[in-house]
């Protein structure tokens, strides 16, 4: 147990130095957070309500599927694995101290928003705060896990780059974060339903928290566990 607190909290000190992640998790999030807020509630002033829930997918989107992928290929792609071997370290040590630490910088990015979007945008507070943070950490593990998948199955960085724009970018767009999903075509709003973004934007809305809203981010999270063991027994027999 003390060898697992001592590698989560190596692992949270690595990241704090990563350029990498702090683009993804907290510069580039907040930078948008702060330009596109007022744009957002001068545009439409009725998004007031829903301005922390948008932000927030949008950084975690962005922290799970373009910030962690790259660390997982780092370790898993590289002779770093061999360390773990040798040293009789479980191969899956790095997936979950990375998977952790991710959780934490991811919590407090979406905490600085919360705290902010009221003061700079007179942004409304969810209603029913325990199930909002409920509902914020299920989104931020299913999508790490999404982002957990990617990075191990994918062993080229350029090509990891390009995936992980092209699972970050529909994300974004057909989630109804930037504008009414009823402004899209009908196949386009069904094709958004393929993403965990859509599920959690409406998972973490008011009075949103039920199982009609739960159900795909439980079975996404499900696969992607099992995918990710599967490729881990993989890279443990090699």
């Amino acid at each position: 147990m003390n060898g697992f607190l001592y590698g989560v909290a190596l692992q949270w000190k690595l990241d704090i130095r990563s350029k990498s992640l702090l683009v993804t998790c907290y510069i580039v999030p907040l930078i948008f957070f702060l330009l596109m807020g007022g744009i957002f509630t001068s545009v439409m002033p009725e998004m007031g309500s829903t301005l922390i829930q948008s932000m927030i997918v949008l950084s975690v989107s962005m922290g799970a599927f373009i910030g962690l992928p790259p660390s997982l290929i780092e370790t898993y792609g590289s002779d770093i694995k061999k360390v773990y071997k040798a040293n009789g370290v479980p191969v899956c040590l790095g997936l979950v101290t990375m998977f952790l630490s991710a959780f934490a910088h991811l919590t407090i990015t979406c905490v600085v928003i919360m705290l902010l979007a009221p003061i700079l945008f007179e942004a409304t507070l969810p209603i029913q705060l325990p199930f909002f943070f409920l509902a914020l950490a299920i989104y931020i593990i299913v999508s790490l896990s999404i982002g957990s998948v990617l990075g191990l199955t994918v062993k080229n960085q350029a090509k990891l780059t390009m995936i992980s724009q092209l699972v970050f970018l529909p994300s974004i767009m057909l989630s109804g974060i930037m504008f009414p999903i009823e402004l899209l075509p009908d196949f386009l709003e069904t094709a958004g339903l393929i993403f965990p973004a859509s599920w959690g934007y409406r998972l973490m809305l008011d009075h949103g928290f039920c199982f009609e809203n739960l159900w795909y981010l439980i079975f996404i999270f499900f696969a992607a566990v099992i995918v990710c063991g599967i490729v881990l027994k993989k890279q443990k027999a090699k």
